[in-house]
């Protein structure tokens, strides 16, 4: 199983089986919707298909927000440098033949003369000469090509913490109506902001993937991760925001404090760029692949390279290589390293599995899990060892295939509250679909009597082959194939 987790983003050149088959062939482990782009139609149907196509994949749908964009244009507007544009705060179409729209209806209110302004990723920028009215006078300082859809930066402009907008939550009831499994938020400052997005939800799916691109978010970022499930380190909209050189310190940074908190990380803008009109890599892309996953990414993701590149499969592929090359010496290095001090008991039983399995020749590693808490607290610590996530909730199971190395699987047994005897189901079901087999040594963990601060308190080990003769399963799988159809039913 490869360990860290590749997310594509889908697109024109990609919404279509044959993509689709092909790039899950390559690698591709859960898939991005770019709620900024297309209509909710296409996004439904996107999301149809997928579910076809790939059912066990985990979709995110990324909510663009408070995210400032340029509004309908004829085409691209190139720019030269020295030349003047006018910007049109809340309008939708521009006006004049230098005129842009931007989406956002008050921007123009918070700027002066002299501000900055990005575009084109930052490769863009103009300083503003004049603000009239609505208007926002720009000089460009640089040359380029202005698109429609595209972001823009006004990073002198004040990000206060903002209650959802109808916008966001008919986006929001749309992903939890189709059954999406993570929604990212775009521009989150702080974990307040967290728990409204939680608190409209009204559940547990879908779950909420916090995308950290702001100087706020960072200066709050423990909190950020602790109420959030998974982080998304958007380094194009973070470097515009805060500033370009120090981007990598902040994702070291972001990296490591998710990591303590069990809390998986998906890297993304530009990890393949080059490969959007090319079909190999260049030695700085392999690079900053290489480095994401030393320093303990769950995922990595790719945009405009899966969305209009040329080349979307090859890029996947490329992607998978590198990352597993860099896992096998990462788990070389990882093997030789002693656990960190527990601070309290999850911690603690999540460092035990850790040692056990480094210690000795467990095989697999099964987490049973209801909320899927043990499986992200064991994939943090990156063991060599595949991890079978097993949860009783449809929507946990599916998510947790986002996890380093880790297999989330389904299946309709109860889990109790006053015994473990949902424990031994569980294994016994595993064998039946051939997860386990009667050569593995399997290193097992739940909760067992859970109440309010009680997770992750029990471990066990079994030789697959002693278990099934001690609890009488049989030599035979014939059962296996009822499970199977269950399973299959239900997209996993």
């Amino acid at each position: 199983m490869s360990r860290v987790r590749v997310v594509v983003t889908i697109g024109p050149k990609t919404d279509n089986p044959t993509a689709l088959r092909a790039m899950r062939e390559a690698g591709m482990d859960a898939v991005r919707l770019n709620g900024s782009h297309a209509d909710l139609a296409w996004h439904a149907q996107s999301i149809a298909l997928l579910r076809e196509v790939a059912p066990e994949v985990p979709i995110i749908f990324d909510i663009p927000g408070r995210k400032v964009r340029i509004g309908p244009l004829e085409g691209e507007l190139a720019i030269t440098a020295g030349e003047t544009v006018t910007m049109a705060s809340g309008e939708r179409h521009g006006s004049a033949a230098r005129s842009v729209p931007i989406t956002t209806p008050d921007v123009h209110s918070q700027l002066r003369m002299g501000d900055l302004v990005l575009a084109d990723g930052g490769a863009l920028r103009f300083s503003v000469t004049e603000v009239s009215d609505t208007r926002i006078r720009c000089r460009a300082e640089t040359s380029g090509t202005l698109r429609a859809g595209k972001g823009i930066h006004f990073p002198s402009a004040s990000h206060e913490e903002q209650p959802l907008t109808e916008r966001d939550r008919q986006m929001i009831d749309f992903a939890r109506a189709r059954g999406v499994d993570f929604v990212g938020i775009s521009f989150v400052n702080s974990a307040k902001e967290i728990q409204s997005v939680r608190e409209f939800i009204g559940g547990s799916t879908p779950r909420i993937l916090a995308k950290v691109e702001t100087r706020r978010a960072m200066e709050n970022l423990d909190e950020v991760i602790a109420v959030s499930d998974a982080v998304m380190i958007d380094r194009g909209d973070l470097s515009m925001e805060t500033c370009l050189e120090r981007v990598a310190l902040f994702q070291k940074r972001i990296l490591s404090v998710a990591k303590a908190a069990g809390k998986p990380v998906i890297v993304a803008t530009e990890m393949l760029q080059s490969m959007v009109e090319h079909p190999y890599p260049t030695q700085a892309e392999v690079s900053d692949i290489t480095n994401a996953v030393l320093d303990g990414a769950s995922a990595i993701m790719l945009s405009d390279e899966t969305t209009i590149g040329n080349f979307p499969t090859e890029t996947v592929a490329v992607m998978r290589r590198v990352a597993d090359a860099v896992s096998m010496h990462l788990q070389t290095v990882l093997d030789q390293q002693q656990p960190i001090s527990p601070e309290n008991v999850p911690q603690a039983m999540r460092d035990a599995i850790v040692l056990l399995c480094r210690r000795s020749p467990v095989t697999k590693i099964v987490a049973i899990t209801m909320s899927g808490y043990a499986a992200r607290m064991v994939a943090a610590c990156m063991p060599r060892q595949p991890i079978l996530a097993v949860s009783h909730d449809r929507a946990t199971a599916r998510s947790l295939n986002l996890l380093a190395g880790t297999e989330g699987i389904y299946v309709e047994i109860p889990f109790s509250r006053t015994s473990t005897d949902h424990v031994a189901r569980c294994l016994k079901q595993l064998w039946e679909l051939g997860k386990l087999v009667d050569d593995d040594l399997i290193l097992v963990t739940s909760v067992g009597y859970p109440k309010s601060g009680n997770r992750m308190n029990l471990i066990q080990m079994h030789k697959l082959a002693d278990l099934r003769q001690s609890l009488k399963w049989g030599r035979s799988r014939s059962s296996s194939c009822a499970s199977e159809r269950t399973l299959s039913r239900h997209g996993v």
